[in-house]
Formats: C-alpha cells, structure tokens, sequence
C-alpha cells in the first residue's frame, strides 16, 4: 500500500503535461510549458541574483557600460511581442563569450562576449535573441520539462524504492536558490534568431548585424581551447546554417544603423582595460598549475594597470592565502569588498580566515552576507563552525545538516561536527 501511495504521488506530478500546452507568444504556434506568466517573473526574479554572482557578478568598473547595455536592451525590449515583462539587462564580469536570459526577460551578457563585436548592430543582434527566448517563453518550457522529468523521476524511483541519491547537490554550489541554465534546441535557437532580427528591423538596426554575430561565434567554435568555451558552445552551438538562415533573413530586410560611434564609446573603459583582464587569466591558469607565486606577479600587474577591478584584489587574497599569508590575503579582501560590496567571494573568503583566526563573530557576519548573495555550501559549514564557537547551537546543526546533504568529503566534516554537538 505505502508503495501504491507513492505512484500515486508520482503520478500527481506527472499528469498535468497532459494539460500544458499554451500558445507561443511570438510565433503563434502551441508549445508546451506549466509555468504562469507570474511563474516565470517569479522563476526571473528568484534567480537572476544568484545566476549572476556565480558568474562572476556585475561588471562595476566602468557603471557607464551597464547603462548603456541596458539602454539597447530597453529599446529592442519594448518592440518585443511581451513589451510588459520586467525585463533587466547587466553586464557580468566574465572572460567567457556568453549571454543568456531566464524566463521573465533577465538577462545578462559577459564582458568576454563584447570584446568580440564591432557595434550597436551586433550587440542588438546578442540582446534581441536573448530577449526572443524571454517572449517566446523558451526558459519557461525548460522548466516545464524539468518539471515533468522530475515528476517521472519520483515515479521511477517509487516503483525501484531507490530514494538515496534524490537530496544530492552540487558540492560548493547554491543550497537555495541555484543558477537557472537552460539548453535550447536547434529550433528554439533559429526562433531567437530569425525573431531577434525582427526586433532589430523594427528599431532600425542593420540586420547584417545578426549575420556577423553568428559568423563570429562559428569562428570561435573552431578555436576553442578552454572547457569554458566548450561548455558554452554545447549549450550554445553555432553552425553554418545559422549565419545561412540570418543571412537569407537579412537580404530580406531594409538597411539600418549601426551606431558605432556610440558602441565604441561605451567600450572604451572595458578595452583599455582588456590588457589586466588577460593579465589575471594568466594568473589563473598559473595558480590552476600550483604556481601561486608567478599567478600572483601576474594578478599584482593586473592591479596596477586596472586598481578598482575587485575581482583582481579578490584573487590577490586568494593567493596570498594559498601562501599562508592570512593577514595580506585579509586586506586584500577589504579592498575587494570596498571596491564592490555586492559580490559573494570576498565575503567568503575573508570569512573563512576569521575561522581560522577565531574571530568567530566577524567571520559569521562575512559568511552570512556570502550566503546573502549566493548560499554556498562552503559559506555554511563555517558558518556553522562560527556558530557553534559563538554557542549558537540550534543555528549550527541547521547549517551543518545542509552541508551534510551535500556529501562528499564536506558534506562527511558535517557529519563528524554534527556528531560532536550530539543530541
């Protein structure tokens, strides 16, 4: 009978795709998806903060860049076929070549993807596609088949009474609210294209742009040599039959601006500063090698040509941790941390020194706003250590069980701390 009830249960869950299908906003046809109007702002809204921190957050050295992004957004947003989403745009500071959107019109775009355009034509070409899959609610049916799987999967796993791996995350990664990705297919990519150059030709773009865009992505594709790259290109795959079809739209559409003056202004900062940034990639790539001495040498020349870059200061400390030297590593935190307030890392690692260092109500303030900003299981097993050494007990074992979800060899330091405080 208990097994019946969980079919039954299951089975709840799986029914209503019988009853999913809505229409397309953009392109009138039927789709599939679960998700309310009010679903999917709600889905954006949830999502949007912890998307961007664990990608890299908000590029903030240049506030202008952002205004400007936004700005080309608003303007293609309000031609759409769902003007009336609470659509946001930000710059994020990424090496990647990237752009996305979550259902409800958030959307972002990577430092790394505006180095390869040439101008506003381009950049539209990027922001109308990702707007696309916001109006014709591409993330939404993501979810909705999400949704479905992980009803199927509840019935599979009833009839097996296999239950042990369904509370698992990611270690390191959210314990709430996670990064929401989606992979769209073939079709849903030459929906957001053809559809995208609508958008620009309705606000006077040339369409040109959009076949440029989709050549420079093939190109890239060729030469990928990172997994970042590859990650981004499975999810994202370009093809010659894309840059065919924009090309064919294209010569079907009137001639339009490409406000190239205005686009190299708004690039100016992020240009002059590109040299730190490939300063600091090789820094990575020396401390991915353990050397953490060349990949601070690298990261302090990238300070010096870029001082108010925070995600240089941030990897400074982290270096100078992997050194041993606690009290450097800590100052270069505060300085992350004045230069942008409002990103995760710093706060986590200068949390996790003041453990270290027993400053345990310092470092359960740092950690508390790490996991404001994006809730990680390594924020809330110091957490818990903090919490434990400050006699907060009942607060202790409730990050401790989180992080015990987690598994592996954080999610067993969990159990052996929780063991300690017993019952």
């Amino acid at each position: 009978m208990k097994l019946s009830k969980r079919i039954a249960i299951g089975m709840i869950a799986v029914l209503p795709a019988l009853h999913g299908c809505t229409t397309n906003p953009v392109t009138g046809q039927s789709q599939f998806s679960l998700l309310s109007r009010a679903d999917e702002i709600a889905i954006g809204e949830q999502q949007y903060v912890p998307s961007q921190q664990s990608q890299g957050g908000e590029y903030t050295v240049d506030p202008n860049l952002n205004a400007y992004i936004s700005s080309v957004g608003q303007k293609l947003a309000r031609v759409s076929d769902r003007p009336d989403l609470p659509y946001e745009f930000v710059v994020l500071n990424n090496d990647v070549p990237n752009a996305w959107a979550l259902p409800g019109g958030k959307i972002a775009i990577n430092r790394g993807l505006l180095y390869e355009l040439e101008d506003e034509s381009q950049l539209a070409a990027v922001l109308g596609h990702e707007i696309v899959h916001a109006a014709a609610r591409h993330g939404a049916t993501q979810q909705s088949q999400s949704t479905i799987l992980g009803g199927l999967g509840s019935l599979i796993q009833a009839v097996g009474e296999s239950y042990g791996y369904g509370a698992l995350t990611q270690q390191g990664v959210a314990l709430g609210a996670s990064a929401f990705t989606a992979q769209y297919g073939q079709g849903q990519e030459l929906e957001a294209d053809r559809y995208g150059m609508d958008y620009m030709g309705r606000v006077g773009y040339e369409p040109m742009g959009a076949v440029e865009l989709q050549q420079t992505f093939v190109k890239l594709s060729e030469g990928q040599n990172t997994s970042a790259l590859q990650a981004f290109f499975q999810s994202h795959p370009p093809s010659q039959k894309r840059v065919a079809a924009n090309l064919e739209k294209a010569r079907s559409m009137s001639d339009g601006t490409r406000n190239k003056a205005a686009f190299d202004r708004a690039m100016s900062q992020i240009r002059k500063d590109k040299p730190a940034y490939d300063l600091h990639t090789e820094a990575l790539k020396l401390a991915g090698a353990k050397d953490y001495q060349g990949a601070l040498a690298k990261v302090e020349q990238a300070i010096a040509k870029q001082p108010k870059e925070a995600l240089f200061w941030t990897t400074k400390g982290q270096l100078q941790t992997e050194l041993k030297n606690e009290a450097a590593a800590k100052t270069s935190f505060n300085k992350a941390i004045s230069l942008n307030n409002e990103y995760f890392a710093p706060y986590l690692y200068r949390g996790i020194i003041s453990v270290d260092q027993k400053e345990y109500a310092a470092a359960r303030s740092d950690l508390l706003q790490s996991n404001q900003w994006l809730p990680t299981a390594y924020a809330t097993y110091y957490l818990g250590l903090s919490n434990a050494n400050l006699g907060n007990i009942v607060e202790a074992r409730q990050n401790f069980t989180a992080v015990q979800q987690v598994g592996g060899e954080l999610g067993q330091a969990a159990t052996r701390q929780l063991e300690q405080l017993g019952n």
